[in-house]
Formats: structure tokens, sequence, C-alpha cells
């Protein structure tokens, strides 16, 4: 039972770190199963083979990359968003083992899923601001928090999945707050009230 919670935790924080990048949390993956850190389901073994770990090493270099390219940072959002909530369901469906296929999948597609795609249209939105705000410029910091929250939240997944998970949570709310502030509009955009 413990076990099948630790890993439930583990998948979701992995889900939500694909949020922040596609490929960080599955070569994370790759690595902590090759290492034994971390099983996998039997469908998902696959992870753990070298041919899985260069390519997933390989589309992480270029997916970092590629972020901090100013025009191309805007548009890989729009693959991104769904890419993110693919490998969401991936990453939580090949750690989530020991439950039945119906509910491994169901929480794999509505939490792993789910937790991707609001983590990644948090990211998103912030993104969007940043551009706005500082014209572009502020943008490979922004990318840099991304690279980082994807890998602490990867890592931590795999060592410590309930710290992991509590993580993923308050992620999740100060997003929630940044999407509320971005799309909010500011007191100088509300129409004067009468005098």
């Amino acid at each position: 039972m413990v076990d099948t919670v630790a890993s439930v935790f583990a998948g979701v924080a992995l889900a939500a770190a694909c949020g922040f990048r596609v490929f960080v949390p599955l070569l994370v993956l790759s690595i902590a199963s090759i290492l034994g850190a971390i099983p996998l389901a039997d469908d998902f073994s696959w992870l753990a083979t070298m041919p899985a770990l260069i390519a997933l090493a390989t589309a992480t270099i270029m997916e970092i990359a590629a972020y901090y390219v100013p025009w191309l940072d805007h548009a890989l959002d729009v693959v991104a968003t769904p890419a993110a909530i693919l490998a969401g369901v991936v990453t939580t469906a090949a750690v989530v083992a020991d439950l039945s296929p119906v509910l491994r999948w169901s929480l794999a597609i509505v939490g792993g899923g789910g937790v991707a795609g609001a983590v990644q249209g948090g990211t998103v939105l912030l993104r969007l601001k940043s551009g706005v705000m500082t014209a572009g410029v502020g943008n490979p910091i922004v990318s840099t928090g991304e690279t980082a929250s994807s890998t602490v939240t990867s890592v931590l997944a795999v060592v410590m999945p309930v710290i992991a998970f509590f993580l993923v949570l308050a992620t999740i709310v100060l997003l929630v707050w940044i999407a509320r502030r971005a799309i909010a509009p500011s007191p100088q955009d509300e129409p004067p009230g009468p005098s």
C-alpha cells in the first residue's frame, strides 16, 4: 500500500515536471530506472534502455536550447502544451504499476495529464506576461526557472515522492494565483466609476 501511494505521488510529481519541460522528467525517469532507483510498469520497460536514454538526452538538450531562442519559445508553447499532457500521462502510467489497468490509466490520463496541462498552462501565461512586460528580455530567466523547476521536481519525485507531491500542490496554487493576476484587468484598465 505504501509503495502504491509513493508511486502515485511520484507519477503526479513527474507529470507536473512535464508541464515545465517535456523531456527532462522522461530523461530523469530513464536514468533512475536504469540505475534501479524506481521500478517501471512492464509496458514501459523500454525507458530503461540505452537507446531511450540517448534519445531522451538529445531531445532534452534540444528542448532546453530552443527555449532560449526569442521567437521560438512562444512557438514551442503551442507544441509543448499537448506534448506535456501526453508526457504527463506517460510518466504517471510508467511508475504506477501496482494498480488495475483501468485505475492506472484513469489516474494517468486525469491526474498525470491534468497536472501536466495545468502547470504547462501556467508557464505559458507566465512567459506571455514576461514577454509583454520585458519585451522578451525576461524570457530567458523564465526559461531557466522552468528548466530548474522541472529538474528539481523530477529528481525529488524519484528520491522523495511525498515531498515532491506537496511541492507540486504548492506550485499549482502559485501558478493559479499568477494566472489569475495575468488575466485580471489591472486597476488602470478599469473604467472610472461615477463621480
